[in-house]
């Protein structure tokens, strides 16, 4: 493959690849942007290109900061995408960097010809420092200490004339996307999904729409609406706080049976129209770190209590907290009668009993004492919980159906929390002084 000159590159005819908003955005001569777009629209394609293109055109340092290591990995592929595409001699580069005693992967690509770097790596305010370039923020609304990032990444840009583009789908208002929704130095642009279709997107909306049955996700996901999370029982802002980009979202079974670390477990059953959903936690101290959950769909009761046990046979697991309500009745018992009352405690999930252990999950998220996987079904199965004041002025937790689930996954972890907090059966046995014996005289 030959290789293009800097400025044969950048002179690259935008209209073979990209749609009209697209475009829009790549060509916006804006110091600083904030892109706020519909889901899978193309919005991360478009930024990173955009970023590209002027950082050859500039010759000037690019660093992507995302909300995990999954995300910097997916947006340096694009990258690459695009160097192959503008014929650019370049070569790729993975590296364990340490932060401040923290170490994180560093992926980068070298473009020798023009004396510059593209640079990814997880965001947090760390790893925001030490770089001058130019910045894209990617889904920032999902970053973890967006505002401390924010401080750190601005200043990167100072020098130079640097360039900051900031783009996401809304998560909510309490987060710094929302913020600067309305900054006048930043060059705006929203487009929703039927925008997206009018300018030539090829996906049905409206089969999204129903597919979803979700109408605040509709709003937030797909027409880029900051919806007001007043009655949301954990916020987006408390859920990528406790997020981990080093957590695995489906559980490795072989793993679990060498672990040695205490490990608690939770299961919401179901059979046919939700998930059933085994959740399996770590025990660090106060701190609950997912070791990941296993899903099942349309599995039989026996092909359930068959996963259910695998699970509850690794002796790292010392307590398992089980929906035993109406489907999950009979198996409760048999698992408790297999592997005994102190290790499974089947659950009756009366309105009573959810608050409770919603309560307690809830305030794991506040004091950030649980970790959960990065991953955008789990953050809005957790999200999806609403607070609803009834007419004798109760409070009520309820959830619509979305993406198959019903709130599946946070009762699973409601449960698994309940599991660590509880006294884990009756005390077997008990450790006192070294005994002590008379001296015996004569011998």
């Amino acid at each position: 493959m030959g290789h293009r000159s800097a400025a044969a590159a950048s002179d690259i005819d935008l209209s073979r690849y990209w749609l009209p908003y697209q475009k829009r955005l790549i060509r916006d001569p804006a110091r600083f942007t904030h892109t706020n777009w519909s889901r899978q629209i193309g919005k991360s394609t478009a930024s990173t290109f955009r970023r590209v293109l002027r950082g050859v055109q500039r010759r000037r340092n690019q660093i992507f900061l995302s909300a995990g290591e999954r995300q910097s990995r997916e947006l340096m592929m694009k990258a690459r995408q695009h160097v192959q595409v503008m014929h650019l001699a370049f070569e790729y580069l993975e590296q364990d960097v340490v932060f401040e005693g923290a170490t994180f992967k560093q992926l980068e690509i070298g473009l020798p010809a023009l004396g510059m770097r593209i640079i990814a790596l997880p965001a947090n305010p760390n790893t925001a420092r030490g770089f001058t370039g130019d910045v894209l923020l990617d889904e920032f609304a999902l970053h973890k200490q967006d505002r401390d990032i924010w401080g750190s990444a601005f200043p990167t840009v100072l020098r130079g004339d640097g360039e900051l583009d900031i783009c996401s789908t809304p998560k909510g208002r309490q987060n710094m996307f929302y913020r600067l929704a309305d900054n006048d130095q930043f060059s705006h642009s929203t487009v929703t999904i039927h925008e997206a279709v009018a300018q030539g997107l090829d996906v049905k909306a409206e089969q999204l729409r129903l597919a979803l049955n979700d109408d605040e996700l509709w709003r937030q996901e797909f027409l880029c609406e900051f919806v007001d999370e007043a009655t949301a029982f954990l916020t987006y802002e408390q859920i990528c706080e406790c997020e981990d980009g080093d957590s695995p979202l489906s559980l490795d079974l072989a793993a679990l049976a060498e672990h040695r670390g205490d490990v608690v477990v939770g299961i919401d059953v179901a059979r046919k129209k939700h998930l059933t959903v085994i959740w399996a936690f770590e025990v660090d101290g106060r701190v609950l770190r997912s070791l990941g959950m296993i899903e099942l769909r349309n599995e039989t009761f026996r092909a359930q209590f068959e996963h259910f046990s695998n699970v509850l046979r690794c002796r790292c697991v010392r307590r398992c907290a089980i929906d035993a309500s109406g489907l999950g009745m009979q198996m409760g018992q048999d698992l408790a009668t297999d592997f005994g009352a102190h290790a499974v405690e089947p659950c009756t999930l009366t309105a009573p009993f959810k608050e409770k252990i919603a309560n307690l999950m809830r305030n794991k998220f506040i004091d950030k004492l649980i970790r959960v996987p990065v991953s955008d079904k789990v953050r809005n199965d957790l999200h999806s919980v609403r607070k609803i004041v009834t007419a004798a002025g109760n409070i009520r937790l309820d959830a619509p159906e979305h993406e198959g689930s019903h709130a599946d996954r946070f009762w699973a972890a409601a449960l698994a929390v309940y599991a660590g907090s509880e006294a884990s059966g009756p005390i077997e046995v008990t450790m006192g002084p070294p005994l002590r014996t008379a001296g015996l005289r004569g011998m």
